[in-house]
């Protein structure tokens, strides 16, 4: 046994206290503004369906128009992947998943929408479609043919439409209330934000609700649709989006890049207005910084290149808009619009495709580190922490299935989240 080495030290007590203290306010900040992801499942996208045609069958419609599509224009596993360009060990998987998926659950999130897609309606029409909305998410969350996720777009809070928004909004969430309360999966989404205040009205809008209604304070929370330059950069040089994730105290779940308005107010051509675009690019890095660490996450935008007409044509469509999904998992952007059901077959691909072929890596590296067995690639606790996220979105979209996830990491479901969880490095191996 060795020398017991002797330790010294020369500052007292009360200089760690002081700093301590001193440090207090700087604390409470980081555990406000900084509370880390929500551990919730994120969908891969949303769909945005017209309130004057949302009906209680569109979920299942919109799932039926995607499998006649496969049928019609990929009618097996190879001709899909021979369009895609998927690996042959990936082509059989994927395509099963893809039809499972559109058979069993063809949306992740749905939105009805006021604002853009809603065309032009008198106060009546509207006030009887929020209403209609209502009742009719009320009915599938009841009788379970509801989407993980569902909700409305109301108009933002520009003057001339403000008052009618603030309306809808009303209409919608008290027919939810009346119907039996607000659904577990309920999503709003403001768009056209520009300033930060608008976000504060939001939020002081909700908690009116919430206290009219006798509900627990900070129950609704509520995307803000990202499709101004003024919501990126600010007038005075700051990222205006940070403002805006700060001003909606607590209630922001997303920020969700508006591809075609954020493009045509920086002057960008409508055949350049892409989700690719370097201004494109531009907003949603910077989108993704403000939101990092703060519980908020960060969604892509659409194409609007639709897969309809001849099969050559709808390859094209399908070939663009996977290339597109692939390309945004790869920095991060983990959903996206969808805006006709052909483009769910080929979201699904990407995203499974996406999981399936990084998730023998990603699960041995994951056993390595939780076994302390080392291997090829030295892993750090922040890095078993992205692991854990990325093996569990996949199990959320059924890309991938709990038993093969825990056949090739040891990991039962509960031990993926004690890795995924914590907030800040402090990864103990655990749940085994």
């Amino acid at each position: 046994m060795g020398q017991q080495e002797k330790v010294s030290t020369s500052l007292v007590g009360a200089v760690s206290e002081g700093i301590s203290a001193s440090l207090a306010p700087v604390d409470a900040q980081l555990e406000r503004r900084y509370p880390g992801d929500p551990g919730t499942r994120q969908p891969v996208h949303t769909v945005y369906v017209p309130g004057e045609q949302f009906a209680a069958d569109t979920l299942r419609d919109w799932g039926d128009q995607a499998l006649a599509a496969l049928d019609e224009h990929a009618p097996d596993a190879a001709s899909f992947a021979a369009v895609l360009g998927l690996a042959d060990e990936l082509a059989e998987p994927v395509y099963a998943r893809v039809r499972a998926k559109l058979e069993r659950e063809p949306v992740e999130d749905l939105r009805v929408d006021f604002e853009d897609g809603y065309g032009g309606r008198t106060d009546a029409d509207e006030d009887a479609h929020a209403a209609r909305a209502a009742r009719l998410i009320s009915a599938a969350y009841a009788n379970g043919t509801a989407a993980p996720y569902m909700g409305i777009r109301m108009k933002c809070m520009e003057a001339a439409v403000r008052d009618r928004g603030i309306r809808t909004l009303d209409v919608f969430l008290s027919g939810l209330m009346d119907a039996g309360g607000l659904p577990d999966g309920l999503v709003l989404t403001l768009p056209k934000v520009t300033y930060a205040e608008q976000v504060t009205a939001m939020a002081r809008l909700l908690e009116e609700f919430e206290k009219a209604r006798g509900l627990t304070a900070g129950r609704i929370g509520f995307e803000i649709q990202i499709e101004t330059s003024q919501a990126i950069l600010a007038a005075d040089g700051t990222a205006a989006v940070a403002r805006m994730i700060d001003a909606a105290e607590g209630r922001a779940t997303g920020l969700h890049y508006g591809t075609f308005d954020y493009s045509a107010c920086l002057g960008v051509s409508a055949a350049y207005q892409a989700s690719d675009h370097p201004a494109a690019d531009h907003a949603k890095a910077v989108m993704q910084v403000a939101a990092a660490g703060t519980g908020v996450r960060v969604s892509d935008g659409s194409t609007n290149v639709l897969p309809v007409g001849p099969t050559a044509k709808v390859h094209d469509a399908w070939r663009l808009h996977y290339g597109l999904t692939r390309r945004a998992l790869a920095r991060a952007y983990y959903q996206g619009w969808d805006m006709h059901p052909g483009h769910i077959p080929t979201r699904y691909a990407a995203v499974f495709a996406f999981y399936r072929e990084g998730f023998a890596q990603a699960a041995a590296r994951l056993a390595a580190y939780a076994n302390r067995t080392g291997g090829d690639i030295a892993d750090e606790p922040a890095t078993a922490k992205a692991l854990a996220g990325y093996l569990l979105r996949g199990l959320d979209c059924g890309a991938l299935d709990t038993a093969e996830v825990t056949r090739l990491t040891g990991l039962t479901l509960a031990g993926l989240q004690v890795y995924a969880g914590p907030r800040r490095g402090d990864l103990t191996p655990g749940g085994k």
